[in-house]
């Protein structure tokens, strides 16, 4: 069964191993068991439980909550070849009239169908008829009352599971579980003595970023700007504040669409299309928007709120980076994101235990904020990990940007607020700091404090962001209300005194690398044009990350194309040549040389060197002059074979130079210099660009001839000798 998997993955998927868990995970559910499986979003669920629908007779019944998802999968999965259907209430009559016909006819492999279509007695009767070997729950915390999305139709799936002749198995798949959530999932769902997979919450990819007491506005436009060509999604908790932002992206002439429960289905469905499609590479939404989101090639998430709770945080990251790229999800806090959680949780339905947990969660969301260590450990532990080191990869650990001394502009706001004996709202600090002259204010006397306008340099905002980081630092106490107000604590003092120094960093706008170049856009290009016409979206046909890696590797041939992650058989015999045809055109028009790689087997890998002569005679006249002047024998200076090489490859650099053959730091002392400027020299003159592939654990084959120089001596004397023996001239 482990063979047939790998066969089925490397086919339909076009990898070459799995990734952490997939393996064990397929592997019981082949062996019929029924399994738990929480995995990190992007860790690669869907396959879990598809590679085996694809080996097990019957069929797959996936239940998901993901209307956008299904679609999605869909798409994907017959553009591998494999009949596959959804079934919910975006379907016509005539489309679900269809979609049942095909089912009773043995038509589909999988099928995704939305829970509450499990409460169509009609349904249920249909489904009870096919043979079923799989049922896989996605999303398997909505089940659970305890879990950040209940859903009660999730509670009628074990009684859909009962009806059924014969039981299949039962897989169960979730992101992000807490101990009791697991236990609810097991039980509420029926699971029989179920395999629990934890595979880990760890997305290593993810750098996780909170911003305290900024300009939250003018931090996402200046971000926007530093990154505008990247894809991603900027969370706010309103429909109003998603307005307020997409109005002005818009304004600034930014790609950008909007999604929140305010908008007509109609309008919603084209707009997340848009995204989905490339169309645009901004979307402002609130958490109604992203759920079943599959874009692969998300870089970056920015909250412009805290989320209510650290599972739809870390759901809402997972969304960045599901292509294994560097990714950034950036939380802009303010003490009133607080404030605004606690009114949605009151302004909600929920029945009274409900809205406590949600106050729970939301406390340990804000812990979290405030949390001094790693970010990502404090969420791995929420979630179960322990033992963890610091991650070195979060805006804590790492503590970028600029130490910059606020300590008397600390002390002016502190002065200020004991000056004014009572308690006030940030705008009225504000207000006296920057001398303002509002009726209020001269009525209470504060114009005639010593530090009224003091600090009238400062902008309003700038300033009330100020005061919110010195909130955030726990430098001044905010007391939650009707009307929210400031107070001094014993930092506070300590600061006045001059006993304690408030330093800050400065925040600094991260460009997200960019590893663009002509061809990977001339292959977007092509991705996008096929897109079009079979009406999906572009990461269908290959992912980022492929044609990253083929915009790189630049394959000429199926098999070296086949070496691409992402490209499997069927995938090259539906896209494949024509990818091809566009590389050997760029290369052609752009004189690229490109030294491609030969696998005979998973032990022996090969990149093809077709030898330089006219360089290689340059290299052969340096190295005779070196060996003359040092009085040394010329393959002691450098071997010929490695000369061959480097005519072939071209390095040119000294760390290029080190990848060569039998090239380490003493030839490199004696003739790196001299090879460097002679191969740039000889490529600059020859207008020649060169794509090097760094060797890795690959061995090297000259003009397609793969011996080692003691291989080729070896079989010379056996020619020459058997030559001498037979007399043949």
């Amino acid at each position: 069964m482990q063979d047939i998997s790998l066969e089925v993955l490397e086919k339909y998927y076009g990898y070459k191993s799995f990734r952490k868990g997939q393996e064990d995970i397929i592997k019981n559910i082949l062996s019929k068991e029924d399994i738990l499986a929480i995995m990190p979003t992007g860790g690669g669920k869907s396959l879990c439980y598809q590679i085996p629908a694809l080996i097990l007779d019957g069929l797959t019944i996936v239940i998901s909550p993901l209307i956008s998802l299904m679609k999605d999968q869909v798409d994907n999965i017959r553009s591998m070849g494999i009949e596959a259907a959804y079934i919910n209430s975006s379907l016509s009559t005539s489309e679900f009239n269809e979609a049942i016909n095909n089912l009773k006819n043995n038509k589909y492999k999988i099928v995704y169908v939305a829970p509450e279509r499990l409460e169509s007695y009609d349904f249920i009767m249909e489904m009870s008829r096919c043979s079923i070997s799989q049922i896989a729950i996605d999303e398997a915390h909505c089940v659970s009352q305890w879990g950040h999305d209940f859903r009660v139709s999730y509670r009628k799936i074990k009684s859909f599971i009962d009806i059924l002749k014969e039981r299949p198995i039962i897989t169960a798949f979730t992101a992000t579980a807490t101990e009791e959530v697991k236990r609810d999932i097991i039980s509420l769902l029926g699971l029989k003595n179920p395999k629990v997979y934890v595979t880990g919450f760890d997305r290593e990819n993810l750098f996780i970023n909170i911003v305290k007491g900024s300009n939250k506005k003018d931090y996402v436009i200046k971000y926007i700007e530093a990154n505008k060509d990247a894809s991603g999604i900027v969370y706010a908790a309103t429909r109003k504040e998603v307005d307020k932002l997409y109005e002005v992206l818009c304004e600034k002439k930014y790609k950008v669409s909007k999604y929140h429960a305010g908008l007509r289905d109609d309008i919603r469905k084209e707009n997340q299309e848009d995204f989905i499609n490339d169309k645009v590479n901004i979307m402002i939404a609130t958490n109604a928007f992203g759920m079943g989101i599959d874009k692969p090639n998300i870089r970056y998430v920015i909250h412009f709120n805290m989320p209510q709770n650290i599972e739809s945080y870390y759901q809402e990251i997972g969304r960045a980076g599901r292509d294994g790229g560097k990714s950034e999800c950036i939380l802009l806090f303010s003490p009133g994101d607080i404030q605004t959680q606690k009114f949605l949780i009151e302004s909600s339905s929920e029945n009274l235990n409900r809205k406590q947990s949600q106050y729970l969660k939301l406390k340990q969301m804000t812990d979290f904020i405030y949390n001094n260590d790693c970010y990502r450990k404090y969420i791995l532990n929420y979630f179960g990990e322990s033992n963890l080191e610091n991650c070195n990869n979060c805006s804590n650990c790492l503590n970028e940007g600029e130490v910059v001394d606020k300590t008397i502009d600390a002390q002016k706001v502190l002065s200020c607020v004991y000056r004014m004996k009572k308690n006030f709202g940030i705008s009225m600090i504000v207000d006296v700091l920057r001398g303002s002259k509002n009726i209020r204010l001269v009525n209470l006397g504060f114009n005639n404090l010593s530090t009224y306008g003091i600090m009238k340099d400062y902008k309003g905002e700038e300033l009330k962001s100020f005061i919110n980081t010195l909130i955030a630092h726990g430098y001044l106490d905010y007391i939650e209300g009707t009307y929210p107000v400031v107070s001094l604590n014993k930092k506070s003092i300590e600061i006045i005194k001059g006993e304690h120094k408030v330093l800050f960093k400065e925040n600094n706008i991260n460009t997200i690398e960019n590893v663009d170049n002509k061809l990977l856009e001339l292959l977007k290009d092509l991705r996008r044009e096929i897109a079009l016409e079979e009406r999906v979206p572009p990461y269908i046909i290959f992912g980022d990350v492929t044609l990253k890696e083929m915009s790189s590797k630049m394959p000429l041939i199926k098999e070296n194309m086949r070496l691409i992650s992402g490209v499997g058989e069927i995938k090259f015999n539906k896209y494949g040549e024509r990818f091809i045809n566009l590389i050997k055109s760029y290369i052609e028009e752009n004189n690229i040389i490109v030294n491609h790689i030969i696998e005979d087997n998973e032990e022996n890998s090969y990149i093809d060197i077709k030898v330089d002569e006219e360089l290689l005679e340059l290299l052969k006249n340096r190295r005779e002059e070196i060996s003359r002047k040092e009085g040394m024998y010329p393959p002691k200076v450098i071997s010929l074979r490695s000369l061959k090489e480097i005519s072939g490859r071209y390095p040119k650099n000294l760390d290029e130079l080190m990848d060569i053959t039998l090239v380490g730091k003493k030839k490199v002392e004696i003739i790196g210099k001299d090879i460097i400027i002679i191969v740039n020299d000889y490529i600059n003159n020859k207008d020649i660009k060169v794509n090097f592939i760094k060797k890795e654990k690959r061995k090297i084959a000259l003009d397609g001839d793969v011996r080692t120089d003691e291989e080729i001596t070896i079989d010379e004397l056996k020619k020459e000798r058997f030559q001498k023996n037979y007399q043949i001239n």
